[in-house]
């Protein structure tokens, strides 16, 4: 394989983006990120395949994962095997991504739904090729329960019912930093692969307002708050034992949501007026938050020491 050619191994229908449109949000980050690709290719249903460039033809290939810790609601044994069975549902796609062959659980669910897998010859062996490291996405986790009469959340990305002992965003996401712990270490516990969390952050309704400097800004403090406490409980995560190759916020810019399709609900660093309407002069302004991420970045993390100290 060329270097720096793509490899896809995930199996949607892809978008294109260029590297071009990519290297611009990175310059409106006053060179705060690099990339290390020359496309990037999408999966219109929400993960990310990617090929990282390097010095030798093979390079390590991988494939995104919507993460989303599952808790029984209660520790009644029914609500244990009913957060079991969510988990399963939850894993599959990277199981067979890294195992190399569909899990036993799901063969049961394959035969228990009436569904048959065709397998052509040689399939078998295909995906054997399997991942060398798993990136995911993080946001929330849920609870699960064999109780029916137990309500999904509104806001949760795929179901799950709201966890009692956590709040929410606008939107009724469940902020949970120390899932981002826990999903770390299971992953590397399941897989024994090195990870690299690919998306995290917090969709807010921002507020624009005028510093005393008279520049337009956001002072979103919750945000900085927020990426605060997960990047935290990374580095926890870290001192687990966690190989975490690395983090990447969603998103640098303001941009259309893609779960409510709305800009109200926004999670960059940088603000873009454009309002739902359409209407906006699309001017960008950076946020409160574009200083403090700009400073974890350059300093590695170092400049959250002292808030890991007061979370321990």
């Amino acid at each position: 394989m060329a270097k720096n050619e793509l490899k896809v191994v995930d199996s949607f229908d892809l978008q294109t983006i260029s590297g071009d449109l990519a290297q611009a949000v990175a310059e409106e980050m006053d060179g705060l990120g690099s990339l290390p690709f020359d496309r990037v290719k999408i999966p219109s249903g929400g993960g990310l395949a990617f090929e990282v460039p390097g010095e030798d033809d093979e390079n390590p290939e991988s494939a995104t994962e919507i993460s989303m810790p599952i808790y029984p609601l209660t520790p009644h044994p029914d609500d244990v095997i009913a957060s079991l069975h969510a988990g399963h549902l939850n894993d599959f796609f990277g199981d067979v991504h890294v195992r190399g062959r569909y899990p036993g659980y799901m063969l049961r669910y394959f035969k228990e739904h009436h569904i048959t897998i065709q397998m052509e010859p040689g399939d078998e062996e295909l995906l054997k090729n399997t991942v060398d490291f798993v990136s995911f996405s993080y946001y929330m986790s849920v609870c699960e329960s064999a109780d029916p009469s137990k309500k999904a959340g509104e806001g949760n990305i795929i179901g799950g019912i709201p966890n009692p002992y956590l709040k929410a965003s606008e939107w009724g996401w469940q902020i949970d930093p120390q899932g981002l712990r826990y999903i770390l270490n299971y992953y590397y516990d399941r897989y024994q692969k090195p990870l690299f969390i690919v998306e995290n952050g917090l969709g807010a309704a921002d507020k624009p307002e005028v510093d005393e400097n008279g520049v337009l800004t956001v002072r979103d403090d919750y945000r900085i708050q927020y990426m605060r406490d997960h990047l935290i409980q990374v580095r926890e995560a870290i001192e687990d034992g966690v190989p975490v190759m690395g983090y990447t916020s969603w998103g640098c810019i303001d941009l259309v949501s893609a779960s409510t399709a709305e800009l109200k609900k926004r999670y960059g660093f940088i603000y873009v007026d454009r309002r739902d309407d359409g209407t906006g002069t699309l001017e960008r302004y950076k946020k409160k938050s574009f200083y403090w991420y700009g400073e974890v970045i350059r300093t590695n993390g170092r400049s959250l020491a002292g808030d890991l100290e007061k979370k321990r």
